[in-house]
């Protein structure tokens, strides 16, 4: 059973969905950009049925708040607020392609909080050439454009701090990657999984949407790295 919920954080009101083990160990999930929570949902209960799982809608997603300020590292403490607020002190996270980048840079910031961490098609960051930034759809959309238009700019002119605060990383890590249908370098994928220390990479062909296109193998990767 899947309970939705809102907690206001101090930034922000931020929804989740909550469902799994009510007295198992805490597992957050964090979605890609422009996705909700409720992409999880494609992969659960399979993906840790020994859990009590978190599925976030990240700030300008979803049912949480549209805010001014958009970034990875607001997102971040959106993310570490919201641990505090439910008296969540070290859980197992797992992030794709955006909040995969959201996860490991908590990771970085507050290691004693994160035991397991999973990070779906999330390449080391480098800059790359500027996208144009979309200006939005006519039909309403689940996200704010403008969050999207603020992320877009940061993955195209990323801190060099967040690439090397990889190396900073404790907790014991798997990084998945989507293979060569992926748009995402492959290359960069392998260097993020070199530089965490206890890293370990696996590869499903499955391109970036690796959990909702391939989601039996995702979870026969994933599920025994978390398992209790």
């Amino acid at each position: 059973m899947t309970t939705v919920r809102t907690v206001q954080l101090p930034e922000v009101t931020l929804a989740y969905r909550e469902s799994g083990r009510p007295d198992g160990p805490p597992l957050v999930l964090l979605h890609a950009l422009g996705e909700r929570a409720a992409d999880w949902d494609v992969v659960l209960p399979d993906l840790a049925p020994d859990h009590h799982v978190y599925a976030l809608d990240l700030r300008g997603h979803g049912d949480s708040g549209r805010t001014a300020e958009y970034g990875l590292e607001r997102m971040r403490g959106d993310v570490l607020a919201f641990l505090d607020a439910l008296g969540l002190a070290r859980v197992d996270l797992v992030g794709h392609s955006m909040g995969g980048a959201v996860a490991h840079l908590l990771a970085q910031a507050a290691p004693e909080r994160v035991d397991r961490l999973v990070l779906e098609e999330i390449p080391a960051l480098y800059p790359r050439p500027a996208s144009v930034p979309p200006e939005g759809a006519e039909e309403p959309a689940h996200f704010d454009w403008a969050m999207v238009r603020a992320l877009k700019a940061q993955f195209d002119d990323p801190d060099p701090a967040w690439r090397e605060g990889l190396t900073r990383i404790t907790a014991r890590t798997l990084a998945v990657a989507g293979g060569a249908a992926s748009y995402v370098p492959q290359e960069r994928i392998a260097e993020l999984a070199r530089l965490i220390p206890d890293c370990r990479l696996v590869t499903i062909e499955a391109g970036h949407l690796v959990h909702s296109s391939r989601p039996a193998e995702y979870v026969a990767a994933v599920a025994p790295f978390l398992a209790v």
